[in-house]
C-alpha cells in the first residue's frame, strides 16, 4: 500500500437467509483471508490492516423471507458454513481447484445452469421471468419490483457505507456476491446520476468493484436495473474504475458469465477502464452437496486471492 492512502474493502452479500451480521462477515474475512494465506502470504499482514466495511441486510431479506413461509435455522447455517470453509482451508494448492477436483464433488450437476441458459431467453419472450423469479427467489424479485418498502431500505444500506467511503476519500476494493451485485449497480447508478447525489459524489470512484456468481449478464434482469432506460452514457454508472467478474462452472446465478460483452458500452462511452471476466470452478459443499454459487467457495479462490492481492499492491518477496 501507499503510505499516507487510505484503503477500505467493502462487502455485500447476496440474496436469501443470512446469518448474524458478525457471523457472516467473520465467515467471509477468515475465507478471504484464509486464500490470501495460501497463495500470497506477504500480503497478509497488509490484508489484516485494511479498513474492512460491510454492508449488512440479512435481517431486513430474513423478516422477508419468513413471511412468505420461509424456514431457517440459523446455527445450522452457520456450522455448514464453517464446515465449508475448514474443507475449504485443506486445499493447500492454488493449483488443486481446478476442473478434476471439481468432477469429484458429490451432487455436482450441470443441468440448473443449463436449464437456466436455455429457458432465460423463453421466459423473456413471454414476459414469464418475473413470476419465476417469484417462485425460486422472493427475496430478489421483491427488489427487482421495488415491493414492500423492501428494496429501497436495501439500497440505502449499500448506499450509506459507499457515501461513507466516498466522504472518507477511501481508496475503495467492493465486493458483491450474487444478486447483491444488481443492489450495488443501482446504488452506484444513483450516486453518478440521480439530483441528490450527483453533485456531492461525481469526483468519487470505487477503485475496484468484483462481481461474484453475479445474474447481471441476463438481459432480462438488466432491465430492471437502474438506467435502464435511458440513453448512452446516462445508462451506466460512472464511478467505477475498474470491474473485475467472478463466475463460476454451473453457478446458474450467473448462467450468462460474462458481463464485458454486456456492458462493453461502458467502456466505449469511457465510463469504465476495464471490465473483466474470469471463468473458475468453485469447490464448496454446503450440507453434501456440490454448490457452486457459495460465497465461501468464492472468496477463498485463487482467484479472488490475487484480486485482492493485486489491489493492495504488496510485491511478494
Amino acid at each position: 500500500m501507499s503510505n499516507g492512502e487510505s484503503h477500505s474493502l467493502l462487502l455485500v452479500h447476496g440474496r436469501g437467509f443470512k446469518p448474524s451480521q458478525e457471523a457472516w462477515l467473520d465467515l467471509s474475512l477468515q475465507s478471504m483471508r484464509a486464500g490470501i494465506v495460501r497463495d500470497y502470504p506477504d500480503c497478509v499482514s497488509a490484508f489484516d490492516v485494511l479498513d474492512k466495511y460491510h454492508a449488512y441486510y440479512g435481517d431486513l431479506t430474513n423478516t422477508l423471507l419468513q413471511e412468505c413461509g420461509g424456514q431457517y435455522d440459523e446455527q445450522i447455517d452457520i456450522g455448514d458454513r464453517q464446515n465449508v470453509l475448514a474443507e475449504l482451508r485443506k486445499i493447500d494448492v492454488r493449483k488443486r481447484f481446478g476442473i478434476r477436483q471439481y468432477d469429484r464433488l458429490p451432487g455436482k450437476s450441470a443441468l440448473p445452469e443449463f436449464v437456466v441458459d436455455i429457458g432465460a431467453p423463453l421466459l423473456g419472450a413471454f414476459g414469464l421471468t418475473m413470476p419465476i423469479l417469484k417462485a425460486m427467489a422472493k427475496d430478489f424479485a421483491a427488489y427487482l419490483q421495488n415491493e414492500l418498502e423492501y428494496a429501497e431500505q436495501v439500497r440505502c444500506r449499500v448506499r450509506d457505507r459507499i457515501i461513507e467511503l466516498f466522504e472518507k476519500g477511501d481508496r475503495i476494493l467492493l465486493i458483491s456476491h450474487g444478486t447483491g451485485s444488481a443492489i450495488v449497480y443501482d446504488v452506484l447508478w444513483q450516486l453518478s446520476h440521480q439530483r441528490e447525489y450527483k453533485s456531492r459524489f461525481e469526483g468519487n470512484k470505487v477503485d475496484t468493484w468484483v462481481t461474484l456468481g453475479s445474474p447481471l449478464g441476463d438481459r432480462n434482469i438488466r432491465k430492471y436495473l437502474y438506467g435502464a432506460k435511458e440513453k448512452l452514457a446516462a445508462r451506466f454508472p460512472n464511478n467505477v474504475i475498474s470491474w473485475q467478474n467472478v463466475s463460476a462452472e454451473d453457478d446458474f446465478t450467473c448462467h450468462d458469465n460474462t458481463l464485458a460483452d454486456d456492458f462493453k458500452k461502458m467502456m466505449d462511452h469511457h465510463v469504465v477502464s476495464a471490465v473483466h471476466d474470469y471463468q473458475v470452478f468453485n469447490l464448496a459443499v454446503r450440507y453434501g452437496k456440490s454448490n457452486p454459487h457459495s460465497s465461501i467457495g468464492y472468496y477463498i479462490h485463487p482467484r479472488v486471492a490475487k484480486i485482492i492481492s493485486d489491489w493492495i499492491g504488496v510485491e511478494p518477496t
